[in-house]
C-alpha cells in the first residue's frame, strides 16, 4: 500500500428501493445508445468532497475535523436527471437533489475551511448537490440521451437519509474504482 490514499467524502445510498431506480435509469440511458460508463450500484453515493491523494496521516486529522461537523442525520429526496456541464455537452448524468440540498450545503460550508486549513487545495468548482449515476465518454447519440434527459426531468428516485459522513478511499483498478470506508461519523 503507497503512503498516498486517493479519497472523497461522503454520504452513501442504503435504500434499495431508491438504489434500484437509479440503477434502472442507467438502463434507459444505456438504450439510448449514448457512450456511458455507469457507475457501478455498490459505488452509488453523494460525494460531499473529492480530496484526491492524501497521506495517511491526514486520514486521522480530516476524520477529526468531520466529528467537528454539526448535522443531525436528514432526509435526501432525488428528484430529476440532468448533466453537467449542459446538454450540448454531456459529461456527468446525474440525479437531482431537492430536499436535503440545503443540509448537504451546510456540511459542505463546515467542513470546507477545516480541510483548506490542513492544507488541503480549494475545490474548483463551487459545490452542486447531485448524485452521479453515469459518465458520458463522447457525443455517439448524444441527441437521444437529451431526449431521456428531458422526459425526466422531474423523474422522482425517492428518498434516502444521509446519516453517516464517510471518508471513503478511491483504489483505481482497470474494471473502475473500488471503495471502501476509511472512517465515518454518524451523530445521533
Amino acid at each position: 500500500m503507497s503512503e498516498f490514499v486517493r479519497a472523497f467524502l461522503a454520504f452513501e445510498i442504503s435504500n434499495p428501493e431508491v438504489k434500484k431506480r437509479l440503477t434502472d435509469m442507467q438502463t434507459l440511458a444505456a438504450q439510448t445508445g449514448a457512450d456511458l460508463k455507469p457507475v457501478e450500484p455498490e459505488n452509488i453515493h453523494m460525494t460531499i468532497r473529492f480530496l484526491g491523494d492524501i497521506t495517511k496521516n491526514m486520514v486521522e486529522k480530516i476524520y477529526m475535523e468531520m466529528q467537528q461537523t454539526k448535522f443531525k442525520p436528514f432526509p435526501v429526496q432525488l428528484i430529476g436527471l440532468g448533466v453537467f456541464p449542459n446538454l450540448s455537452y454531456p459529461r456527468v448524468l446525474w440525479a437531482g437533489i431537492t430536499i436535503g440540498a440545503e443540509q448537504l450545503q451546510n456540511v459542505v460550508s463546515q467542513i470546507e475551511p477545516k480541510l483548506l486549513g490542513l492544507g488541503l487545495q480549494p475545490e474548483r468548482n463551487a459545490f452542486s448537490p447531485h448524485l452521479t449515476i453515469a459518465r458520458v465518454r463522447s457525443a455517439k447519440n448524444k441527441a437521444q440521451l437529451a431526449n431521456l434527459i428531458t422526459k425526466n426531468a422531474k423523474y422522482d428516485f425517492g428518498t434516502i437519509e444521509a446519516k453517516c459522513l464517510r471518508l471513503k478511499r478511491s483504489e483505481l483498478t482497470p474494471n473502475g474504482p473500488i471503495y471502501s470506508t476509511l472512517k465515518e461519523y454518524c451523530p445521533k
